[in-house]
């Protein structure tokens, strides 16, 4: 996805926001915004693509603050918040005794909403303490975008590729579906902290490694996955899966520059340029299937 002109205050409301997490000494946050205008000013185009400005962006940020992970205490905060919604989730996505198909569906759809932890988007408002309630409101709406039905048969061999702490607990009951329909799962996760996306770190802390058969990453911090930065490993599996799932935003924002299919993306239009890409309205879940054929 190509940079919009609003994308731009959007990245410095983030960078702000973070520099608020990490200090409250006014002449670094001011230290901080200036270098990163001077970042996004050296590489804003309109052919470039967001994450990759946004990820250049950030490093810059997290130089500037001496900071390499200023959401440490909120990605805590988050995997607390969904821990206490997971019971409910559960009994959500199994009520009735449904099929496969829609325990899939249902699952997809718990996993989308979970998308909902991201701090610092502009305009969105994620709240730890809001989540219960909006975790059952859009479970009551379902998804807006339903093509998990085409997804089915294509799970032999699944690329899952996360997004946010919180969110990637409620991953785990999409990995027990695609298991019980056979298919070996590749999960993949940041290769360093950025915002509040998954590492190893939080892999492990889970035991969520237990849940798939392999786990990588996309190599560095980078804001969704820059291909240039990827290792081989990882890009052999894309090319190779029988599925990709993608995660979120950032993912969507790096991937749909590129031809690796099919590809399912699961997310929140949390913002109107993402939405305007995807060519559905802003704040719907979206379980959308692109590049099969």
């Amino acid at each position: 996805m190509k940079i919009s002109p609003r994308c731009t205050y959007c990245m410095l409301s983030r960078v702000h926001f973070q520099s608020k997490l990490s200090t409250d000494d006014e002449d670094l946050i001011n230290k901080t915004i200036r270098e990163c205008l001077c970042v996004l000013n050296d590489n804003y185009s309109p052919d470039a693509v967001s994450s990759v400005v946004a990820t250049k962006v950030h490093r810059k940020c997290y130089e500037v603050l001496g900071d390499n992970d200023p959401y440490a205490v909120t990605k805590k905060l988050i995997n607390q918040a969904a821990e206490k919604v997971l019971p409910f989730a559960r009994e959500k996505i199994y009520e009735g005794n449904p099929d496969d198909a829609e325990i899939f569906k249902r699952a997809v759809l718990a996993s989308v909403i979970a998308n909902y932890f991201d701090f610092g988007i502009m305009g969105f408002d994620a709240s730890e303490d809001k989540f219960e309630a909006a975790f059952q409101k859009y479970f009551e709406q379902g998804l807006d975008v339903d093509e998990t039905r085409k997804m089915l048969g294509l799970m032999e061999d699944v690329v899952y590729i996360a997004d946010n702490c919180g969110e990637i607990l409620f991953d785990i009951f999409v990995f027990d579906i695609i298991k019980k329909l056979g298919g070996k799962i590749t999960l993949v996760v940041r290769g360093g902290p950025i915002l509040t996306d998954v590492t190893m770190e939080d892999v492990r802390e889970y035991e969520i490694d237990k849940k798939v058969d392999r786990v990588l990453t996309t190599g560095s911090n980078a804001i969704g996955v820059l291909v240039e930065e990827a290792p081989n490993e990882l890009l052999e599996a894309m090319k190779n899966a029988t599925l990709i799932i993608s995660k979120g935003m950032a993912n969507y924002e790096t991937l749909s520059e590129h031809n690796f299919g099919p590809i399912a993306y699961l997310l929140l239009t949390k913002c109107e340029c993402v939405a305007d890409s995807l060519d559905v309205e802003e704040g719907l879940s979206v379980a959308k299937l692109m590049n099969c054929p």
